[in-house]
């Protein structure tokens, strides 16, 4: 059997377990995974689970969870004979294109590959001669290790080192904030250098500012010069509320600020109270 090649098998869910890798991650990424499990149970033959021969999943973790869930006693399965090592790489490369797989949780699954081709690069360097029992590797070849990291993750070295500083000095709160995509790389980098309750704080602004955002996108609010009288306003939503009971929708959110969104209809009843003062 090619190693690019799977042996079809039949295996119960119960023998099957994620990836090291991914649950020292803390990611299992099936988000889309799920949506997966609904489309494949339209199907009269649902998908196989791609796997090891030692039983590590390395595509179809909803697939497997949806298994555990319905009790089921097997689950057709497709059998790679790949090392921990090769199955990370698999993992990788069949999740790259999916949204979620984003280019953090790439390169934390790919860091580790680290010893791997570090001790590669060793005995790279042993048989060339060169330093003779010696496991110091050179700058060159420590470069030449992120290189590979780099392009198995599909991204840039330069990344790849950004990724190792956040995860020695990073608030969790960050981390699931790079896993979730709520944050780049690079931010978080830049963070790095904050004390881990001063990154906390910095991410709360960041939600709350976001969040902020997304509100005035979602109400299609534009800046305007216009300035509107506190009172006067408050004046209208009060007698317009009592005119008609729930004519004011109030929601709440995560924000520390409170912002107030009028709309068109409001407006026009402001303008129409202002003409009214006026005459008065």
């Amino acid at each position: 059997m090619s190693r690019l090649e799977g042996r079809p098998v039949v295996r119960p869910p119960k023998q099957l377990r994620l990836h090291r890798a991914l649950e020292e991650l803390g990611w299992t990424g099936a988000i889309d995974e799920f949506n997966e499990v609904t489309q494949s149970k339209d199907q009269s033959v649902p998908k196989p689970i791609l796997i090891t021969t030692d039983g590590t999943i390395l595509v179809g973790l909803g697939r497997w969870r949806s298994a555990l869930f319905d009790d089921l006693h097997e689950i057709n399965c497709i059998e790679y004979p790949l090392s921990e090592e090769e199955a990370v790489q698999f993992i990788i490369s069949r999740h790259q294109p999916q949204r979620g797989w984003n280019d953090f949780v790439r390169i934390c699954l790919a860091l580790t590959l680290e010893p791997y081709f570090q001790q590669r690069a060793v005995d790279n360097m042993r048989a060339g001669g060169r330093h003779k029992g010696s496991t110091n590797l050179s700058e060159a070849d420590c470069i030449d290790v992120r290189q590979e990291i780099a392009k198995v993750a599909g991204t840039g070295t330069g990344n790849v080192s950004k990724v190792k500083a956040i995860m020695q000095s990073s608030h969790r709160s960050i981390i699931v904030g790079l896993q979730n995509g709520l944050l780049r790389i690079h931010r978080a980098w830049l963070w790095c250098k904050l004390s881990k309750l001063q990154q906390k704080e910095e991410f709360a602004r960041y939600e709350e500012e976001r969040f902020r955002r997304k509100i005035m996108r979602q109400f299609s609010v534009e800046h305007s010069d216009r300035s509107l009288d506190p009172a006067q306003t408050i004046e209208v939503l009060q007698r317009e509320e009592a005119r008609q009971p729930g004519f004011l929708a109030i929601r709440t959110s995560r924000s520390r600020r409170t912002v107030l969104v009028l709309g068109q209809d409001l407006l026009a009843k402001l303008d129409a109270h202002k003409e009214i003062n006026f005459l008065a």
